[in-house]
């Protein structure tokens, strides 16, 4: 099994986003989108990831457009994703299930 601090192979990648299709490489990093309802839902679902992020002290990369949240996972002391990140998209998937892509 690979350390929570090595990257994961393009192998792993590859079937980490057969296991999790919502989600997405972008730029190095795992990606995902929510749409909510309105701005203030918005806000409202950023302070739950966040209080899911700091139990977890793995903290996703936060974009917020009106309605449309991207949080965004990499573990930048190991120059890349790793298992760490998926199990917090995991986390993320299983608390959050609605998404828009």
């Amino acid at each position: 099994m690979t350390s929570k601090k090595q990257k994961l192979s393009e192998e792993q990648l590859h079937d980490l986003l057969i296991e999790l299709p919502e989600w997405a490489l972008k730029d190095g990093k795992l990606v995902r989108d929510w749409t909510l309802p309105t701005f203030v839902e918005a806000i409202a679902f950023v302070n739950r990831v966040a209080q899911l992020a700091e139990q977890a002290q793995h903290h996703p990369g936060i974009d917020i457009r009106y309605n449309l949240v991207q949080l965004a996972l990499v573990s930048h002391d190991a120059g890349g994703i790793t298992e760490r990140d998926a199990q917090m998209a995991r986390q993320l998937s299983l608390a959050f299930p609605a998404s828009a892509t």
